[in-house]
């Protein structure tokens, strides 16, 4: 990669920059109440993280009506929003996040978007909530584009940064964000720490899987020189 005036690094949020499972799970389980279903595992709603909400619902309840996929998402939109606007919840990132997307963006040679299933308003409320919105020069969204692993936001992304595939990386903890990577041809790199285990991201990101944010600090500068 090394010749590019810039490398595109695109993050997804929930799982890799966000601890969000906890509001997550309290979302689904709420909207799954609201409709009269018994709540899936907790492990069932933290494996359809990254996608988009209906095609989330299709993966959860397989067995429900086009009509339910849609009141099952509408719902979880709205209990997220009920339990979010509480101003004093946060949600958190994992330690080591906010140090690594500010030295990043601070580089002359990188700069940062975000491809997330998460709503536009839902994600700028985040990145205000943590000083961090000037730090992305692109942000794609399920409001924007197809859900994940459909590669529409990586090549809107791109778009909007006036960067190569070969000059780009998506990073992510999803079998989703790996596949929507390879789908892009951009490079994929997974994270450890969030919702898919490490041996399912292993084969997607030819074991590029960072253990903590230090280590995807070395494996990102392994990438942008073709190490």
């Amino acid at each position: 990669m090394s010749g590019s005036p810039h490398t595109l690094i695109v993050f997804d949020c929930d799982g890799t920059l966000l601890d969000s499972q906890d509001l997550i799970v309290l979302a689904m389980n709420e909207a799954f109440d609201r409709e009269g279903r018994p709540a899936p595992q907790r492990e069932t709603t933290l494996s359809i993280v990254g996608l988009s909400l209906i095609e989330a619902m299709q993966v959860i309840v397989p067995d429900a009506e086009p009509a339910e996929h849609v009141r099952l998402a509408t719902a979880y939109k709205t209990a997220f929003g009920d339990i979010i606007s509480d101003t004093s919840r946060k949600e958190p990132l994992y330690e080591g996040a906010e140090d690594t997307v500010r030295r990043l963006s601070a580089r002359d040679d990188v700069v940062l978007g975000i491809a997330t299933g998460k709503s536009q308003r839902g994600v700028r409320r985040v990145l205000s909530q943590h000083d961090l919105a000037d730090c992305f020069v692109t942000i794609q969204t399920a409001d924007d584009a197809p859900s994940k692993p459909h590669p529409a936001m990586l090549h809107q992304a791109m778009a909007e940064a006036g960067a190569a595939p070969a000059h780009s990386i998506m990073i992510g903890d999803t079998t989703y964000d790996l596949e929507m990577a390879n789908a892009a041809r951009v490079h994929g790199i997974g994270v450890s720490w969030g919702y898919h285990p490490h041996d399912h991201l292993a084969p997607l990101s030819g074991s590029k899987i960072a253990n903590d944010f230090d280590d995807l600090d070395a494996i990102i500068d392994n990438v942008i020189t073709g190490r």
